[in-house]
């Protein structure tokens, strides 16, 4: 049986992997947040995030794979942003979608944490 404490560090997991997708999206729109926090660091935490986090959910393949799509989306999504520039209102569109989907699980998870935190 796994203890709360593994299903503490799945959904932390989760969660700061959600934040770096949706604060790479933000620097597509937010010149602020770009210079703010370096390119390189971001990269490094989401690539150590996600890493982390794909080998914690290796035992379901499915969501692995889930996982991994959706992180190849947004970055691609972002990306794409970057070298056109936020003047592509489709791409703006699938963004702004996609930046309202990380914060609806964020903030889920977040909770999720919360409770999981009070409950050791």
């Amino acid at each position: 049986m796994i203890s709360e404490r593994t299903y503490l560090d799945v959904a932390a997991a989760l969660v700061r992997l959600y934040v770096f997708l949706d604060q790479y999206l933000d620097r597509c729109f937010n010149d602020a947040a770009r210079r703010s926090y370096p390119d390189a660091d971001l990269h490094q935490h989401l690539t150590t995030t996600r890493n982390e986090l794909m080998a914690i959910i290796s035992v379901n393949p499915v969501v692995q794979k889930n996982l991994a799509e959706e992180c190849d989306r947004i970055l691609t999504l972002g990306t794409s942003c970057m070298r056109t520039g936020p003047a592509d209102r489709a791409l703006a569109e699938q963004i702004g979608a996609e930046r309202a989907a990380l914060r609806n699980k964020t903030r889920a998870l977040s909770d999720l944490v919360a409770v999981y935190r009070a409950m050791t």
